[in-house]
């Protein structure tokens, strides 16, 4: 865009000319529904028996193609449908006077209808004449091919079932503002075809991942959003207040503690997808709200759980584009392999590897700071050490992730609900996954410890003391009193479902998944 285009975009006058030319538009639409219940009819009908799909009314004109070129119907030189009834949003129209094509728009494809003033009768042809771009409407007749090829109802009758009061977006330019297309998602998913691809996907993204996780033998259930306790991640959380119960709630941050309590009351393969609040910015990968699957399993340890998410996320891929491997897409991705296994990383070797650093021997605050400046890794002040060590890996390791990885074996500072690593010191059963240079998942053998996991729930808070930080863990008694009743050896994993949609998708920003994405103030 031009300086001088984006002047004219911004101009007050124009942007006035433009309100009026709608305002003019709205007009001539409320003048023309005024026309169609003078006729006696009702713009808003309550219903309209429709009997296909536009897909099914092209595939059953397809069918009669077939029988027409075996020698079987009445007109085998130009093969015709029984009558349809269709319904659908008019995306275009071309013609005036006796003749009209109408491009048709429903949920699951498209159709021209073909309406012309000698079939209709002079009555109902009127209707089409009344018709706008955005109506949706109803239309009744048989497919056929047109001279120029194109599969086409032929309209016997229209009915009107919702006239629009305003205007789409231009039909070749679709709609080109960033922001309108999030905030009225709803003419993004009329006019760009991709957005309504995307809505799709994600819903065959999780009906695949639920399908894989029953078919593993998991059951899933639904834990409470409002929580006193906002605590199981290392987030800031949003507060609100109960009015009847005169208490301060959260909105919650995790279901991890839940669904460990339900681990402990012998659950022994749960999982639940749900919605999950943290008050934190707005990026390409970061929503304050998100959607993830949380499973925990009995009797299992973070390899187990690596298995699985390999296996999942596979699955999933395969179920919703029919291979493990997504293709290359020029100027985002190269091609993402999927097919387990996944190579596994030791954490502390690759960070030595790719920065020199060795977090074992910069165990505190200041030494990490000071490696950091040397290798010109921002250092924020007064963080403390897992937070320092975090920044060094979402900065110096992550990006290089971007065929599937998972990095194993964290710090105990990092991971105050992971069990700790046999055999090593300060090390703790956790992986992540990574793909594309993006976290896909977060995974411990769970500590089921009582008297450990306190001591960690403590060590958190004095950290929220001492560095205020708003995101360390919180201490959850109910939770301890629940795992000193004694929890299984525990594998558990939390998995963002926005992100491995968009990585399915093959979409940068997690907007173009989210259908209604949080939006800043105009």
């Amino acid at each position: 865009m031009t300086n001088q285009d984006q002047q004219e975009q911004s101009n007050p006058a124009n942007e006035a000319e433009s309100a009026a030319g709608e305002q003019k538009l709205i007009e001539d639409r409320l003048a023309k529904t005024a026309q169609i219940r003078a006729k006696g009819l009702d713009p808003y009908p309550p219903r309209y028996d429709r009997t296909h799909t536009l897909v099914e009314a092209t595939k059953l004109f397809e069918y009669a193609e077939i029988m027409a070129s075996s020698g079987v119907g009445d007109d085998v030189e130009h093969p015709r449908t029984e009558t349809v009834r269709i319904a659908g949003r008019v995306m275009a129209r071309r013609g005036m006077g006796k003749a009209a094509f109408i491009d048709l728009k429903d949920g699951h494809g498209s159709i021209q209808a073909f309406a012309r003033q000698n079939t209709m009768g002079d009555d109902a042809y009127e209707i089409v004449n009344l018709l706008d771009i955005g109506d949706i409407i109803g239309v009744e007749g048989s497919v056929i091919r047109t001279r120029r090829g194109e599969v086409s109802v032929e309209v016997q009758q229209v009915t009107v079932l919702t006239k629009a009061m305003r205007p789409l977006p231009d039909k070749w330019h679709g709609l080109q503002d960033q922001e309108i297309r999030f905030r009225q998602r709803y003419l993004d998913l009329i006019s760009n075809e991709n957005a309504m691809k995307n809505a799709l996907l994600r819903s065959s993204v999780v009906k695949a991942m639920r399908d894989f996780m029953h078919g593993e033998g998991f059951i899933e259930v639904e834990t409470p959003i409002l929580v006193p306790v906002a605590a199981g991640a290392q987030a800031t959380p949003f507060e609100t207040h109960h009015n009847q119960l005169d208490r301060d709630l959260y909105l919650r941050i995790a279901t991890e503690l839940y669904l460990k309590k339900l681990i402990v009351g012998g659950i022994e393969r749960v999982f639940e997808i749900g919605r999950l609040f943290r008050n934190e910015g707005l990026d390409h990968d970061h929503n304050p709200e998100f959607t993830t699957i949380e499973s925990y399993q009995a009797y299992a340890d973070y390899n187990d759980v690596m298995a699985m998410v390999e296996n999942m996320v596979s699955f999933i891929a395969k179920e919703t584009t029919g291979s493990m491997v997504l293709p290359a897409i020029e100027g985002v991705r190269p091609e993402i392999d999927l097919t387990p296994p996944w190579p596994r990383l030791d954490l502390r070797e690759e960070i030595v590897k790719q920065t020199g650093i060795d977090f074992v021997e910069v165990r505190d605050a200041e030494l990490l700071s000071d490696a950091m400046r040397d290798r010109g890794i921002h250092v924020e002040a007064g963080s403390a050490w897992g937070r320092l060590l975090d920044k060094v890996i979402s900065s110096e390791v992550e990006p290089n992730l971007i065929q599937p990885h998972f990095l194993v074996d964290y710090p105990v500072e990092m991971s105050p609900l992971a069990k700790h690593k046999l055999n090593s010191d300060g090390i703790v059963e956790r992986f992540e996954g990574f793909v594309m240079g993006t976290e896909l998942c977060n995974a411990f053998t769970e500590l089921n410890d009582p008297v450990d996991q306190r001591t960690r729930f403590e060590q958190q808070e004095k950290m929220r003391l001492e560095f205020g930080d708003d995101q360390a863990d919180r201490l959850d008694e109910d939770f301890l009193v629940a795992i000193e009743h004694g929890m299984p050896p525990t594998g558990g994993v939390g998995l963002g479902i926005d992100r491995l949609a968009m990585l399915i998708a093959g979409e940068e920003s997690i907007r173009e998944i989210l259908l209604f994405p949080a939006m800043r103030s105009m």
